[in-house]
């Protein structure tokens, strides 16, 4: 198993998509990049901790290369906003990867390489870390598959991530 870390805004939204992609075994919300130990979701959405609301995904890299996962992440967020994800506003929604070793570092260069060549406004998803990572509260795991799918947010959001997902990537999808 190999573990990929990053940044798309709402990781509510970002955790849906990879919920769905063939080879992650895990996801869990949660919190990077910022100065305070133990942030909590408040202080967080407050903008004042500096972390970005981020995902940990768990994944098989003999069925999902890293390459790939991040061309999937690249695809079901803009990552053109800086500091912002459609309404969410502020460096916590910031798009960011999260390498953990020179490997991925190299990747998640080539990756915004990739997604740069495909957009005419400028790339601005950075590479961060290494940064400590701090689980979300455990009301914020699965998100979409319970409270999410009655919050009027992520029923905004989040299905056109999915259909951009089962559309670009249809052999990445779980059924």
């Amino acid at each position: 198993m190999a573990e990929a870390i990053i940044a798309g805004g709402c990781f509510w939204c970002t955790e849906a998509v990879f919920r769905d992609v063939i080879g992650v075994s895990d996801v869990q919300s949660g919190y990077i990049g910022g100065s305070v130990p133990h942030p909590t979701y408040k202080a967080v959405c407050a903008g004042t901790t500096g972390h970005a609301e981020a995902i940990r995904v768990g994944f098989d890299p003999a069925r999902l290369a890293y390459g790939d996962l991040l061309d999937i992440f690249m695809a079901t967020h803009d990552p053109t906003q800086l500091n912002r994800q459609g309404n969410d506003i502020g460096t916590q929604y910031r798009s960011a990867i999260f390498p953990l070793d020179d490997a991925q570092r190299a990747e998640a260069h080539a990756a915004i390489a990739r997604a740069q060549a495909e957009r005419a406004q400028p790339v601005v998803t950075t590479i961060e870390g290494p940064a400590e990572w701090y689980p979300a509260e455990d009301y914020h795991q699965e998100y979409w598959e319970g409270e999410g799918q009655r919050n009027p947010y992520c029923l905004a959001v989040i299905p056109p991530k999915l259909q951009k997902l089962r559309k670009s990537f249809a052999a990445r999808a779980k059924p």
